[in-house]
């Protein structure tokens, strides 16, 4: 991808849905008031042109770049497979399709040159991330690496397949004012996040924050971060001067930043911003990004301080648009440029948008009533 988009043109990719359609399952623009945005950071681009599917691209000694397709507007994800020995390490898997599974084979008789898996490591839950991980781990018989949280959630949520819709996630839109018909669209759309992961191991090894993995012959660091997905694993390796960031941080386009059903009250862009600040202490300026969507690049630091900032103005602009009460709907055209015209588009709308109010919340810079309607109506001010 050599174009750059509008960084406020929302683009989540329309995946199955996941309490309710799960817009945090790929990432989504990040929100730029409409009338605001700032030019771009300046990043470097050392390779331009990404690798075929079933094909791959040494980016370092060991490192290779794999592209699998998604049949989404988002249309790739990138997965990388580091040299361990006679064996590789994997991170991340690909959404769950038989082109990803055809796609695996094939980099198995070719650019992996048949050599074994040692292992499958999981940045986060999301399906274009850890949908073929089950496949891989039964087939090869090596284990599934991930976070607790993440292993731990996924589960939660594909045991959902097949359930009807909750009544706590109809109150939970029908309180940012959704109308019957967006209701129904969410009812029917609840509960298909494990037709695209295949089946966990019922084991797994645990990663935590800081600790150290030796992979071939280099250490990589455990760097978490939340706001995204409950605990994301970034791998950093000081030797290489590489960040795998999975979805933490991307050149071109920002993760999704969602408030869901489950945890009406949380303050998922509290804990993104703080885990920015994280990635940016740890980490230094002159490493290779290795993303998860678009290209890898150089200029995390200057991509840390336009996605916070990108926030910053979001919110800035939100404040405003709540001189009067207003409901979650009403405010789309504070964060979002593009309209929010349909109903995979109000799901994303929805998450972000309440992620930015529970922030203000939380800093007394707004408050919120429900109506005998169990209408939510927001108004800035303590």
């Amino acid at each position: 991808m050599t174009a750059t988009p509008d960084p406020s043109a929302a683009q989540p990719a329309d995946l199955p849905a996941a309490r309710p359609a799960d817009p945090s399952s790929a990432p989504s623009t990040a929100p730029v008031a409409a009338s605001d945005a700032p030019p771009r950071a300046v990043l470097d681009y050392p390779f331009e042109t990404p690798p075929a599917t079933g094909e791959a691209t040494e980016v370092a000694p060991g490192v290779l770049w794999i592209r699998m397709p998604l049949p989404f507007s988002l249309s790739h994800i990138n997965l990388w497979a580091i040299a361990d020995g006679e064996r590789w390490t994997l991170v991340d898997s690909g959404l769950r399709s038989p082109e990803t599974a055809a796609a695996w084979r094939q980099l198995r008789d070719g650019a992996l040159g048949g050599r074994a898996i040692e292992r499958v490591v999981v940045t986060h839950m999301h399906p274009d991330h850890v949908g073929m991980a089950g496949w891989i781990t039964r087939r090869t018989g090596c284990r599934l690496w991930m976070t607790r949280l993440e292993y731990l959630t996924c589960r939660v949520l594909v045991a959902d397949t097949g359930r009807e819709a909750p009544d706590d996630g109809t109150r939970f839109y029908r309180r940012a004012g959704w109308d019957d018909d967006a209701l129904e669209h969410y009812r029917a759309r609840f509960g298909e996040f494990g037709k695209s992961t295949y089946t966990l191991p019922d084991s797994y090894r645990r990663i935590v924050d800081g600790e150290t993995i030796r992979i071939g012959e280099h250490d990589w660091r455990v760097i978490t971060g939340s706001g995204h997905s409950p605990e994301h694993a970034c791998l950093y390796s000081p030797a290489l001067k590489l960040l795998v960031s999975g979805d933490q941080v991307l050149p071109r386009i920002s993760s999704n930043v969602s408030v869901f059903p489950t945890e009406p009250d949380a303050d998922p862009l509290g804990e993104w911003l703080a885990s920015l600040a994280k990635i940016k202490a740890n980490v230094p300026d002159d490493v290779l990004v290795l993303p998860a969507h678009n290209l890898p690049f150089r200029g995390l630091h200057a991509r840390l301080d336009e996605l916070a900032d990108g926030h910053a103005r979001g919110l800035a602009a939100l404040r405003e648009r709540l001189a009067e009460p207003r409901r979650v709907v009403d405010v789309f055209g504070a964060l979002f440029r593009r309209p929010i015209d349909s109903r995979g588009l109000l799901g994303m709308a929805t998450g972000e948008t309440l992620a930015h109010l529970n922030r203000l919340l939380a800093e007394g810079e707004a408050t919120v009533e429900v109506d005998a309607d169990g209408v939510a109506w927001y108004r800035a001010g303590a």
